[in-house]
């Protein structure tokens, strides 16, 4: 069993071969342990000659050093010179040490191996802590070609060299916490200015990715660098600019088309220049944001998915990196346009991952000890996720509108039980309008799955709702909603006879008064329209890249045709929201245990609770 001492093979890199190699290499000792006791001269041959070569005729590596030989510093201190000695152990400690240093004093111990008696314990010692394991595959295989022969020819050491090997059966976490210190400050001073060039910024976050896989531990920060970065794009992009530089590409084509028509035909060009000019985005801030929202949309897919197949335990990983992310950098960051669709489509994967992220938010919203405006943001998510997210099955929504609503109704009660005068005022109030939006943002895009499936069963759904006192209460959210969603949100009422709002409506427009730009005159603009500052986190995703991915997992809408007057007096004929195509989705035993991370406050009701409540009552 001697001989399987010579076969083993450690990766500095491979933390499981190194344990292995530890585990193997404790084996093989206890072995030769045995075998010294047994057979002394089968073990002396063996001391002199391993790996298939003589020790004795093999020549010493060259290196620079300081002192004697090794043989001749132990003779010194044997006739009470130690400054040689001294000097030796000095020089195995310094951190600098290179690996032919090392392997030319292993190739000198072993030679003199006999000589190291207990006396020279201080020395082994100092030996035995030397960092063979993150060294060259000579250097391992040197160092344990020289333990073998330590513990062949002097027992007394085998304890020792057991207890160092044994050491290295868990990995050095503190290496992992030295790294992230050093090393993200510096990728964070080296990160590209974000006006540089797409190719140049690709490149450096392709790499900072690829560190991922070598430093699973830094990971988090990686990720939340990255992120950060986009959203510095994001925000500088904003939806706005995007379509009006994207219009104006348009325009400009057609333009030149027109003009190179009456010259001469053009046709081969234009089709083989085609491919780059849809692929480019006209805003150039946003081209750069497009070209790192593919990457790391990229890297997502190829961390959740091993050869084609979805693993879980790496996904969940994923998924709490982002999250993590998600509540330091995205939830406080206002109007952000794409970088959030990082979670959209990591949620896509499988539906216990979206109900984790829906039940996160609803803990956000619910949550009295956070700021007004993370709560605010919170139900924002809640509400355009809950709307655009074709991939959420209808169990799931229900769930949350009756969460929603159960919230909505409780905070109408305590407000009207507190003995005061109520008043409509965001400052006040803004997590609870907020909350009343994403309800009826929700219902405008699902009113339809909700009800094709059995009307009956639907309208007693929507009227178990009881949104009539919530348009009726006294906080009066009509008021502070969006005018789109308020005036959308009533026409679907009505022509469905949930909820009439048209008289709350008109008399919140005669409460709005005109406001005059100058005394001189001028134009007239109402009051601010968007009081609660609102944005839709969801809404189209305008970047090109990966918009092909993203297509299959977002609810749309669509315009009737021109002709179509039906719905003209309900304000539907402009736009009516696109019925679901994936309907069927249900939860599934992807984790039963999984959950979100934790967060203060719970809910009245658990979303899981309530999933499978209406899947009952629905299916």
């Amino acid at each position: 069993m001697y001989l399987m001492f010579i076969v083993f093979y450690v990766s500095s890199s491979d933390f499981r071969r190194q344990a292995r190699c530890a585990a193997q290499t404790v084996v093989c000792w206890s072995s030769v342990f045995q075998l010294n006791k047994q057979r002394p001269a089968l073990a002396a041959w063996w001391v002199m000659e391993i790996d298939g070569r003589d020790f004795l005729k093999t020549p010493s590596v060259k290196t620079v050093r300081f002192g004697g030989s090794v043989a001749e510093t132990l003779e010194k201190h044997k006739h009470g010179d130690s400054s040689d000695y001294e000097l030796l152990k000095h020089q195995l400690v310094d951190p600098e040490i290179k690996d032919a240093q090392i392997i030319n004093w292993l190739q000198e111990f072993r030679s003199s191996v006999t000589h190291l008696t207990k006396d020279h314990e201080q020395l082994i010692y100092t030996i035995l802590r030397l960092p063979w394991l993150g060294r060259s595959q000579a250097v391992v295989d040197e160092y344990l070609a020289f333990l073998g022969n330590l513990v062949s020819a002097q027992t007394v050491y085998l304890c020792a060299c057991l207890n160092m090997v044994v050491s290295h059966f868990t990995p050095n976490f503190s290496s992992s916490f030295s790294t992230s210190r050093f090393l993200m400050p510096i990728l964070q001073e080296n990160f590209p200015f974000i006006q540089k060039s797409s190719r140049t910024l690709e490149c450096y976050v392709h790499n900072l990715l690829r560190i991922t896989v070598y430093v699973p531990s830094i990971r988090r920060d990686l990720l939340e660098l990255i992120i950060g970065k986009l959203l510095k794009l994001d925000v500088n992009a904003s939806r706005t600019h995007i379509e009006e530089a994207e219009e104006n590409r348009v325009q400009t084509q057609k333009a030149e088309e027109q003009t190179e028509e009456c010259l001469f035909d053009m046709d081969e060009d234009v089709s083989a220049d085609e491919p780059t000019r849809t692929t480019v985005m006209a805003h150039p801030v946003a081209e750069r944001l497009d070209t790192l929202m593919a990457v790391l949309m990229a890297y997502i897919k190829d961390v959740c998915y091993v050869d084609g197949s979805f693993h879980a335990e790496r996904t969940k990983e994923l998924y709490r990196d982002l999250l993590t992310v998600f509540d330091k950098l995205i939830l406080p960051t206002h109007a952000s346009c794409h970088v959030q669709y990082t979670l959209f489509y990591l949620c896509s994967f499988k539906p216990a991952l979206a109900e984790a992220f829906l039940d996160h938010l609803w803990k956000i919203l619910q949550n009295p000890s956070l700021p007004a405006v993370l709560r605010q943001a919170a139900a924002g998510y809640l509400g355009s996720f809950l709307a655009r997210a074709k991939f959420i099955p209808l169990s799931t929504v229900r769930a949350c509108l009756d969460l929603l609503s159960s919230w909505i109704h409780q905070y109408i009660y305590s407000q009207d039980s507190c003995g005061k005068q109520v008043c409509c005022d965001v400052s006040l109030h803004g997590p609870f309008y907020t909350s009343c939006q994403a309800v009826f943002y929700t219902i405008i895009f699902r009113h339809r799955a909700l009800l094709e499936a059995n009307m009956k069963k639907g309208l007693e759904y929507l009227q178990s709702l009881n949104l009539e006192q919530v348009v009726m209460c006294q906080l009066n959210p009509l008021r502070v909603c969006l005018p789109s969603i308020t005036n959308m949100f009533a026409a679907i009422t009505r022509k469905y006879q949930v909820v009439f709002c048209y008289t709350i409506i008109e008399r919140n427009n005669r409460c709005v008064l005109p406001v005059v730009r100058s005394s001189a005159g001028g134009d007239c603009v109402t009051t601010n329209t968007n009081p609660l500052d609102s944005f839709f986190p969801f809404d189209p995703y305008l970047l090109k890249r990966y918009t092909h991915c993203l297509i299959y997992f977002h609810l749309f809408w669509f315009t009737y045709s021109a002709g179509s007057k039906e719905d003209e007096d309900d304000f539907l004929c402009g736009e009516t929201p696109q019925a679901e195509g994936i309907v069927g989705l249900t939860p599934n035993s992807y984790d039963s245990n999984f959950h979100s991370p934790s967060s203060l406050g719970s809910p009245p009701n658990t979303l899981q609770s309530l999933i499978h409540t209406n899947t009952l009552l629905y299916s």
